[in-house]
């Protein structure tokens, strides 16, 4: 079901196992003023996003004002969702760093090169119980958050502003979590991120080299050895690659070749649930505590192309090296690149493998 909210912004609602209860209809704030624009960096050759409106938005507020928790209709307080009951709910966010009604900026210079931000910045939230996470919801409730995955990509992919449909999730204060009840963000870009564009490149030069998808021969290659491998599930294989950045960064890929989510089977769908549950369950069973890392999800971009490096894959990047030491990017990770990594991706395999039974 589908709102339109009073501010201009679109809340949608997915019921799966009940029907909703009514919407309440009432007020809420103004969204901050615009502020936003693409920059260009000409060294880099990529965009920056400015959002000077974002500095405002809620930062850490206690349990009873969660804005992403139900409305209670008795309470005075509103929050982002109005119904009083959810399962999972997609809407747009009120401090956005992209917006399809973003106001051009003014003109620069050919090295000061500005843009509209124009795109969509979505919240999406997982469970309506404030202390959730992946691995305590059931299977059939992540199955669920799978297919509105895949309906969400669907449908911010067909607009024609969009480039590149992000998917992905800040979990724990030491990502810098700005709320802590259990939910994901989708950025539908005007532009392929670089980060995915490279992707894309280096799998291109694998097949002009003779290679097939490049995943694909690395998967098959991780399958084979098994050291590192994490956990599996229908259609689905995670594990930490040979040169992870991070000390516990895992890699979770479709085994078979599959562009995007909307390429999945019913099973492998529901494999994808299984294994994204194992894998948070095994980070949070490794040192007895809720294991913060950053989500990411890479798929086939919006213009729907068919390219060498479009496999579906999701990565996980934990900030820990040891149960009390974080993991702290320096001058030559940001400076110069490349990234050291303290710990051997086999033992890191082998101790979350050994973590916890798969859930």
């Amino acid at each position: 079901m589908r709102v339109e909210r009073a501010d201009g912004r679109y809340i949608q609602y997915y019921a799966f196992d009940e029907p909703l209860p009514s919407v309440l209809d009432r007020p809420q704030a103004a969204r901050p003023a615009d502020g936003l624009e693409l920059r260009w960096n000409p060294l880099l050759g990529e965009h920056v996003v400015i959002s000077t409106g974002r500095q405002d938005r809620t930062f850490l507020p206690p349990p009873e004002s969660c804005p992403l928790c139900p409305t209670d209709p008795a309470a005075a307080f509103t929050s982002e969702i109005p119904s009083p009951g959810y399962e999972i709910v997609a809407f747009e966010n009120r401090f956005p760093s992209l917006r399809l009604d973003a106001a051009p900026p003014a003109s620069g210079s050919a090295l000061e090169r500005r843009e509209r931000a124009a795109g969509l910045c979505e919240v999406l939230v997982y469970a309506p119980r404030h202390d959730a996470t992946l691995a305590s919801l059931s299977e059939a409730q992540v199955r669920h958050l799978v297919d509105v995955w895949a309906d969400r990509y669907a449908e911010l992919s067909a607009r024609p502003e969009v480039a590149y449909v992000f998917i992905f999730e800040n979990r724990g204060r030491e990502i810098g979590v700005t709320l802590t009840h259990p939910h994901g963000q989708i950025y539908a870009f005007p532009y392929v991120p670089p980060r995915v564009q490279r992707e894309h490149e280096l799998a291109l030069r694998h097949v002009a080299g003779g290679g097939g998808c490049l995943l694909c021969d690395v998967v098959a290659e991780e399958v084979a050895g098994g050291e590192r491998i994490v956990a599996t599930a229908e259609g689905f294989v995670a594990y930490v690659p040979f040169a992870a950045r991070l000390p516990y960064e895992v890699h979770v890929a479709a085994a078979a070749h599959r562009p995007s989510l909307l390429a999945l089977s019913d099973a492998e769908r529901a494999g994808l649930a299984r294994i994204v549950r194992t894998v948070q369950a095994k980070y949070d069973h490794l040192w007895g505590f809720t294991m913060p890392y950053s989500m990411s999800m890479h798929q086939r971009a919006a213009d729907g192309a068919d390219r060498a490096g479009d496999h579906l894959h999701i990565e996980f990047a934990p900030p820990y090296r040891t149960r009390d030491k974080l993991k702290y990017l320096a001058g030559i990770e940001t400076g110069a690149g490349t990234f050291i990594n303290d710990t051997a991706p086999e033992d890191t395999a082998r101790a979350l493998r050994a973590s916890a039974p798969a859930t």
